[in-house]
């Protein structure tokens, strides 16, 4: 894996801090959700970003699924709080069962 930039690192830095906090938050708000992870191709930022909450069973999933447009708001605004505007946050953020290896 080659080495990120100065400005990658800050990219990296900005896209780790608002996926803590909102994981911290929907894991006190949504029940059954394990983990919040992230993809994003550095070059391609901030198009490339994908911020995925994985749940522990489909039946989580399932229930928490209608509040899915509310926290790709939610991660819409913490970006652009930190100067980043998502074009269209539908894209960005997903509820999954899967984790970061499959």
């Amino acid at each position: 894996m080659k080495k990120l930039s100065k400005v990658q690192q800050k990219q990296q830095a900005l896209v780790l801090s608002v996926a803590d906090a909102l994981e911290e938050q929907a894991r006190a708000e949504i029940p059954g959700m394990v983990q919040c992870w992230f993809d994003v191709e550095y070059h391609l930022f901030p198009g490339s970003l994908l911020l995925c909450f994985q749940f522990e069973s489909q039946s989580a999933l399932d229930a928490a699924t209608p509040d899915l447009l509310k926290w790709q708001k939610r991660l819409s605004a913490a970006m652009l709080k930190k100067g980043v505007i998502l074009k269209d946050m539908r894209k960005h953020l997903t509820f999954t069962l899967e984790g970061p290896e499959s």
